[in-house]
């Protein structure tokens, strides 16, 4: 699998130039299709051309790069006891099991079961905190080698392996441990509490920065999902950007490119995106679904690599073709060569799978 255009380079030799400074020859299309093709398979609706393909000829006939796999990274807790149970076809209940107590949560999943929230968190009071602190000391964290060259074989160069992993200390109590609302009182009412947490899963994730550095990838992400009304600038500078600047400089010094991914509304974070020295951002989204233009993310972004930057808006048929398009030509002209051309953040279910072909042609032309 080789590059589109007048490039010589493969797609995984793309990707690595770019996150280089180097001209990669080329406009790397790499959008994630897995979530499109997931629910399509799976209620019957992949069109004609794809009604028999695996989700890597989909992205062949896309003219696409793979952004996502290689993780090698795992998990596993020396005392801790993890049980989940499906309370019915829709919920799963997930159990921690300590010596000093226990925490659960349930999800609900979508009408395919494919993706899922949280309509129970873990952390329901302060006391929780504790056995939370017990669990992220318990862990141990380890690379295996195997399924990482297993998925590398895999993909071939249809791309240079890149993953994500846990959130940040706040930002995973937000999404994953407690929620938005209760865990802002409990900053208020309970600052002691969020100090201690920070500092705990600070210290236990040394373990698992440890394995990030050593492991073989090359570009890793920060996959947090930031969004400037979760994640305001008081919070952005006060909690993340301490943390992003340690960790970011740790990945760095072992030879790592480092991307965060912002897929929420960003405009009141564009005069803060470079007070980290990560190398790139992913998934910003342009109007009319995100709250930015495409030249105020360049003014934020600088010389930043951009990852995405295509709303996923414009694969649904309500939008023209000409839309699409010129909003192709106008990230290629804005970013190229610090360019990760892609959607922000995946195509919907319902979105139009030759328009993703559409530009994985178009771009062969524009450099």
């Amino acid at each position: 699998m080789t590059s589109r255009g007048s490039s010589k380079l493969t797609y995984r030799d793309m990707a690595l130039a770019i996150f280089r400074g180097q001209d990669p020859g080329g406009v790397l299309w790499q959008p994630r299709l897995e979530f499109w093709y997931a629910v399509n398979k799976k209620r019957g609706t992949l069109p004609e051309p794809l009604k028999d393909a695996d989700i890597l000829e989909v992205y062949d006939y896309c003219h696409a790069s793979v952004r996502y796999f290689g993780s090698g990274l795992c998990l596993r807790y020396k005392n801790v006891q993890v049980k989940s149970q499906w309370l019915d076809g829709k919920r799963i209940r997930t159990t921690w099991e300590t010596p000093i107590g226990t925490l659960a949560d349930v999800t609900h999943f979508d009408e395919w079961n494919l993706s899922a929230h949280n309509t129970e968190y873990k952390l329901k009071r302060p006391e929780d905190f504790k056995v939370l602190e017990y669990i992220m000391q318990d862990e141990e964290w380890y690379w295996d080698q195997q399924a990482y060259e297993q998925d590398l074989q895999r993909i071939g160069t249809r791309g240079s392996p890149q993953f994500y992993w846990r959130r940040s200390p706040i930002q995973g109590l937000f999404v994953e441990h407690m929620g938005l609302e209760p865990t802002i009182f409990t900053m208020h009412d309970y600052p002691q509490v969020i100090a201690r947490h920070v500092e705990v899963q600070t210290e236990a994730d040394n373990a698992l920065y440890d394995v990030l550095c050593r492991c073989p990838v090359q570009i890793l992400n920060f996959g947090e999902n930031i969004d400037a009304h979760m994640d305001p600038p008081t919070i952005w500078r006060q909690y993340h950007i301490p943390y992003y600047t340690k960790r970011t400089e740790q990945l760095h010094a072992a030879g790592k490119f480092v991307h965060i991914h912002v897929d929420g509304s960003m405009k009141p974070l564009l005069p803060y995106l470079r007070d980290c020295p990560w190398d790139g951002i992913e998934a910003a989204t342009p109007v009319p679904q995100g709250d930015v233009t495409v030249e105020e993310i360049k003014r934020g972004l600088g010389d930043l690599v951009l990852l995405d930057g295509i709303p996923a808006l414009f694969f649904l048929r309500s939008f023209t073709l000409e839309t699409l398009t010129d909003c192709v030509k106008r990230l290629v002209e804005l970013f190229y060569p610090r360019l990760v051309l892609g959607i922000s953040d995946e195509i919907p279910p319902d979105g139009d799978i030759e328009r993703v072909r559409l530009v994985g042609e178009l771009v062969q032309a524009l450099v």
